[in-house]
């Protein structure tokens, strides 16, 4: 990819594609199989996945923004969105990760528009400001509209996380801001001691799992580096009957791992905007007020000589006393207590109920 950048399409063939199939299972106890994160209210009244499509209204029309999940959260989708046309509610057959739940979207979409850009956005972050938001993810549209490249965002580390992919990124492939850089490569999620190393190089950001592309170039590299897949998407989308035995026998992979880090243009947006993935209880501390010792609550919660630790009560009082970076979560038939640097653990626990048979806490 050069430095410039030439003319691009226009605006009237944009689209946005909000994943929501996810099961959040590092929030357990709130976020259960019959309602997952993406359905819950962190903050203000509205739910994650509400919050997410509001926030996508004047980027692209009303009418171009779908949702993608699979047929057990129908009915959650349409209570919570039932202005959505019922043809931009596109239902996976089997959950088998991002690669084919993006590709399916990205063949849907190309049918209506062959020329169309679509943005893919997780229905479970938290972004501010607005107007941030929406100038970088112009810029992200403009690169992709004008380039034969994939567009992913990377977030500026506030620290050395372990639960997030980095990306190492190279030369500035567009002045001013926001910035856009070549993607040297893509790393999963290191230990401390790398996320260390990382931050103090300066060519790394977070892997915000968020992107854009030209639904064409996202086909082409499918047939190249995951043909199953296009192959399966497109036996898919075919027929009104919707032939689904390909799609459900493709293993699970994720768009990261079957596409980004495989091909050659990438580009990377350097975003401004503030960013919380929402992946487990310990990001409520940079979203819910706190007090003057570090401590995030929500309900009725009673913290004593208590400091950075993390309650959510559903009702019944939390009464915590000389703890400290604790998360303690209520619910009405469960409670979480965990150490907060264990937060992302709390998957353990949604595997040993599964294994153990308590599906009833699932």
């Amino acid at each position: 990819m050069g430095a410039r950048v030439g003319r691009g399409s226009d605006a009237a063939q944009r689209y946005a594609v909000v994943m929501a199939g996810g099961v959040g299972s590092r929030f357990w106890p709130h976020s259960r199989r019959r309602r997952p994160k993406q359905f819950l209210n962190v903050q203000g009244d509205d739910s994650l996945l509400e919050a997410t499509v509001r926030r996508l209204r004047g980027l692209v029309p009303d009418e171009r923004i779908l949702v993608v999940a699979g047929p057990e959260f129908t009915p959650l989708i349409r209570d919570h969105l039932p202005s959505l046309p019922p043809e931009n509610l596109i239902v996976e057959p089997a959950a088998r990760g991002t690669a084919p739940c993006l590709g399916l979207a990205a063949r849907v979409i190309e049918r209506r528009d062959p020329r169309a850009v679509m943005a893919v956005f997780p229905a479970d972050h938290v972004i501010q400001p607005l107007s941030t938001f929406h100038r970088t993810v112009g810029a992200a549209f403009a690169v992709a509209e004008r380039e034969r490249c994939l567009v992913t965002f990377g977030i500026a580390p506030t620290g050395p996380a372990t639960g997030f992919g980095y990306i190492e990124v190279g030369a500035e492939l567009r002045r001013g801001r926001p910035k856009v850089f070549a993607a040297m490569r893509f790393v999963e999620k290191p230990d401390v001691a790398t996320a260390k190393r990382y931050l103090g190089t300066g060519r790394y950001l977070w892997n915000s799992g968020m992107f854009v592309w030209r639904v064409d170039v996202l086909r082409e590299a499918l047939e190249r580096y995951e043909p199953a897949i296009a192959r399966a998407v497109d036996a898919l989308t075919a027929t009104s009957d919707g032939r689904s035995r390909l799609f459900e026998e493709l293993r699970s992979v994720s768009i990261d791992v079957a596409v980004m880090e495989r091909a050659e243009r990438v580009a990377v947006v350097a975003s401004e905007f503030e960013w919380n993935d929402v992946g487990s209880w310990a990001a409520m501390e940079a979203i819910w007020p706190r007090d003057g010792h570090g401590n995030a609550a929500r309900g009725p919660v009673l913290q004593i000589d208590c400091r950075n630790t993390v309650a959510s009560a559903d009702g019944r009082l939390i009464a915590m006393v000389g703890v400290e970076d604790l998360i303690v979560v209520d619910s009405p038939d469960a409670i979480l207590i965990c150490p907060k640097d264990r937060a992302e653990e709390v998957r353990r626990v949604v595997d040993a109920l599964a294994k153990g048979g308590d599906g009833k806490y699932l």
